[in-house]
C-alpha cells in the first residue's frame, strides 16, 4: 500500500527514509530488466534507472524507479513493494544470505584433505585443488558473496564433494578424463532469489561429486513436524 506520494505507506521495514539493502536494490534491478525485456523501457531509460537503483541509499529513492510499471495482462510486474512479509515456516530468506565479503577463496589437499563447512561466506569464485587427496565444500549453512558463485575444482587422482542446500540451482561444466563430474543435481529449479552454484574444473583419475542435503537443524524440524502431525491425527 502507498501514501499520497506513491511511496510505500510507513510500516515495519517500509518507511521511505530507511536504508535500502543490497537485496532491495537487486530486487528493483530485476524488475527493471523485466520491463526492458517487455518493451516498457528503452535502453537509455533502463540504463538511467539501473544506475539510480544501484546508487540508491533509501527506500524513498528506490520506490519511484518502478512506480510507473503497471500490472497488466499477462502478469506484467507492478511496482516493487518493500514491505517485508513474514516467511513461511521452513522457508529460506535467500536475499539475507547473499551478502558480505568472502571468508575463504581456496582450498588445497595434497596427500591430505580440506573442508569448508558451517558458517562461512562463499566467494564469487572458489578455487580448489586435490592431488592424492580430497576436499569437501559444504554450502548448506554458507552465505554467498554474490548471486552466482563458481566452484572451480581440479582433482588429480583425488576427489572433491560439493554439498548444496535445497533451493539452490546447480550448473556443472567440468571436464573429466578417466574421471568425472557429477551432473545428477543439474536441472533442479532454484528458489526465487536463491544463488546459483556453477561447478567447473578438471578431473584426471579423480572425480567431483555434487550432493543436495538439508542441514541437521532442518532435518530435526521436519522430523518434529511429522511427529506433531501424527499426534494430531491420533496415530501415536
Amino acid at each position: 500500500m502507498t501514501d499520497e506520494s506513491g511511496l510505500p505507506r510507513p510500516s515495519t521495514g517500509s518507511q521511505p527514509e530507511l536504508r535500502a539493502s543490497d537485496a532491495d536494490r537487486e530486487l528493483v534491478a530485476e524488475r527493471l530488466r523485466d520491463a526492458l525485456a517487455e518493451g516498457r523501457l528503452d535502453m537509455e531509460e533502463f540504463g538511467e534507472r539501473l544506475d539510480a537503483a544501484y546508487q540508491a541509499r533509501t527506500y524513498g529513492e528506490l520506490a519511484p524507479l518502478t512506480k510507473d510499471l503497471p500490472v497488466g495482462a499477462g502478469g506484467a510486474p507492478g511496482p516493487v513493494s518493500f514491505v517485508k512479509e513474514p516467511l513461511p515456516e521452513g522457508a529460506v530468506d535467500w536475499p539475507s544470505r547473499i551478502r558480505g565479503e568472502a571468508t575463504s577463496t581456496w582450498g588445497v589437499g595434497i596427500m591430505s584433505g580440506f573442508q569448508r563447512k558451517g558458517r562461512w561466506t562463499a566467494p564469487r569464485r572458489f578455487n580448489c585443488f586435490a592431488f592424492w587427496g580430497g576436499g569437501e565444500i559444504d554450502l548448506r549453512e554458507a552465505d554467498f558473496e554474490a548471486r552466482e558463485v563458481v566452484i572451480n575444482c581440479v582433482a588429480l587422482m583425488g576427489g572433491m564433494n560439493v554439498i548444496v542446500p535445497p533451493g539452490v540451482a546447480v550448473v556443472v561444466r567440468g571436464i573429466g578424463i578417466m574421471g568425472g563430474f557429477d551432473h545428477s543435481e543439474e536441472g533442479v529449479p532454484g528458489d526465487a532469489g536463491a544463488p546459483r552454484v556453477v561447478i567447473t574444473g578438471f578431473a584426471f583419475w579423480g572425480g567431483v561429486g555434487v550432493e543436495r542435503k538439508m542441514t541437521r537443524a532442518e532435518k530435526r524440524r521436519l522430523k518434529e513436524e511429522r511427529k506433531r502431525g501424527r499426534l494430531e491425527r491420533g496415530d501415536g
